[in-house]
């Protein structure tokens, strides 16, 4: 099965919350997008505070926009040249149904 549509996933530091705003509504889709806070949990401990360290969690910002197939590359690419180096962790999956109800 073939999917015209995918759910972009970000996982951004906080201090990039605005820049990231700012980006994706340069790029909006027809959906819009939606952000809330999460705690990210991995093995790696290179840019954890002492606080996060100890609690094995570390403040993220989760952004969450369906994008179709054809602005998928274009998206992708600017988040790459806009916040290179920046830690930004992000998913892409298939969408199967989506709707309103």
């Amino acid at each position: 099965m073939s999917s015209s549509e995918y759910l972009v996933t970000l996982n951004i530091p906080p201090s990039l919350e605005e820049l990231v705003v700012d980006s994706l509504l340069l790029l909006e889709t027809e959906h819009g997008f939606s952000s809330f806070e999460v705690n990210a949990h991995h093995h790696v401990n290179k840019g954890l505070s002492l606080a996060e360290q100890v609690t094995g969690r570390q403040k993220r910002i989760r952004f969450q926009l369906y994008v179709s197939v054809e602005k998928l590359p274009d998206l992708i690419a600017q988040l790459r040249e806009d916040f290179a180096g920046s830690g930004i962790q992000y998913w892409v999956l298939p969408v199967v149904e989506n709707g309103v109800i």
